[in-house]
């Protein structure tokens, strides 16, 4: 279970018979590592191999990995206005669980995070109530509302740590044109939901033969690779970063891998909704399969994968959109979008590392040192100095995915009664145990 952690000194803790694994440096290795207060010390593979000395409180891994905490790119934690789906004490459990110990939130709350004393309350409330890193994105747009420019200097000298309207495209060309352009002159990350929203908005579901079947309207493919190619485009002539936040589509990897060939500062997270299921999981009208972008073909969720291994996918992210149980209980056209993804995104991640989709090492760079990196954040490695956020990491024992399990606010999940492999054992931010997993009775 997961549980709050003193803002105090935790002492110095040592992790010993442990596997440490570090994806920015290359490290994997047998080890062991020590945090002394909020930072790690020490680590190697000799460290404490005469025992470890009096007064250092010693955990043992059990020949566990060992690695840096998990970094999630995008969710939605609810407050201010959506408290009712979820709250950053609530969501920041759900995170801590899954052994994510830095959240990135969205900023479509209401208000929105579109000026430095929403992100100043953000920060506020999470230094009161969350348990683990909470960093909030700005809005690009005042309100979300892709007609007028926030302040963006302004909000990054506050603290927000990149720009996006969360599940709203920037449908404005010249208005996304200077958004890159004045985030290019300060090193700003721009975030975009790639959709083409009148190809988008009357659909609710993949475009494709399922949804005829079904009689539901379909999202096709192509709205989302035209606002993505169009994006590259606006990329080219401002020079900005740009991150597509949940690429969906077969199309979107190629045309992220000719991006890169082109050497334009542009990367790419996926959710991992969208590598572990295709459309057939909306079966009959399951609108907990409702997702946005939605689950795409069979092709498409290989394609990601793929593009994952090749690179041109830079992070996995759980996309945590939790709803009520009055917004998933509708028809489904009405039905909301999204999933309560935190607590599910490792153990479906770790899917890739046991069917050889990926290695290990790779997997957890795209949830550690990727968005890190990306993000400009000082988390994601081991290393002395560092931030003591760590995940221990239950590779192998097999559980099963439960709604009734999960401990979000919203427990809109479609991964019920799905088996997986492996799971966070133990959370550790800036050196306090916030999640231990409970022994086996």
């Amino acid at each position: 279970m997961a549980r709050s952690f003193s803002k105090g000194d935790p002492g110095r803790v040592a992790y010993v018979n442990a596997r440490l694994v570090d994806p920015r440096d290359g490290r994997d290795e047998p080890g062991a590592l020590l945090t002394d207060g909020h930072r790690i010390a020490d680590l190697g593979p000799g460290l404490f191999a005469d025992g470890v000395p009096e007064g250092i409180r010693a955990v043992d891994c059990g020949g566990r990995v060992l690695a840096p905490g998990l970094i999630d790119m995008r969710a939605f934690l609810g407050e201010p206005g959506h408290e009712h789906k979820e709250t950053l004490a609530t969501g920041t459990e759900a995170a801590a669980v899954g052994g994510v110990t830095t959240v990135i939130c969205l900023p479509g709350t209401d208000p929105a995070i579109d000026d430095t004393a929403l992100v100043e309350y953000i920060e506020r409330r999470a230094r009161e109530d969350a348990v683990v890193r909470v960093h909030p994105m700005g809005a690009i747009t005042k309100g979300t509302e892709g007609r007028e420019m926030t302040e963006m200097g302004l909000l990054g000298n506050a603290g927000a740590v990149a720009f996006t309207d969360g599940d709203r495209a920037v449908a404005d060309a010249r208005l996304m044109r200077r958004a890159l352009a004045y985030a290019s002159g300060l090193d700003l990350l721009i975030v975009q939901h790639v959709e083409e929203a009148a190809l988008a908005d009357a659909g609710c579901m993949n475009e494709g033969e399922l949804a005829l079947r079904l009689g539901l309207p379909g999202i096709p493919a192509a709205a989302e690779v035209i606002a993505l190619e169009r994006d590259l485009r606006l990329v080219e002539l401002t020079g900005g970063r740009y991150h597509a936040a949940c690429v969906s589509t077969a199309e979107s990897v190629a045309r992220l891998a000719d991006a890169g060939k082109r050497g334009l500062p542009v990367s790419a997270g996926v959710a991992a909704h969208h590598f572990a299921l295709n459309e057939n999981a909306v079966g009959e009208y399951r609108t907990f399969a409702k997702t946005s972008p939605p689950l795409r073909a069979e092709e498409d969720r290989r394609a990601l994968i793929e593009g994952m291994r090749r690179g041109e996918i830079d992070v996995i992210v759980s996309d945590h959109s939790p709803q009520d149980q009055e917004s998933k209980r509708q028809p489904f056209i009405q039905a909301a979008a999204g999933i309560a993804g935190l607590e599910t995104m490792l153990p479906l991640a770790l899917e890739l590392h046991h069917n050889g989709s990926l290695p290990l090492m790779r997997v957890l760079e795209m949830m550690t040192a990727a968005p890190a990196r990306l993000l400009g954040l000082d988390v994601g490695r081991l290393e002395a100095g560092a931030p003591a956020d760590l995940v221990v990491i239950d590779l192998d024992t097999p559980w099963r995915l439960s709604e009734a399990g999960l401990v979000a606010k919203s427990k809109n999940t479609p991964f019920d009664g799905r088996p997986v492999q492996g799971r966070a054992a133990r959370t550790v931010v800036a050196g306090h145990t916030v999640h231990e997993l409970a022994p086996p009775r």
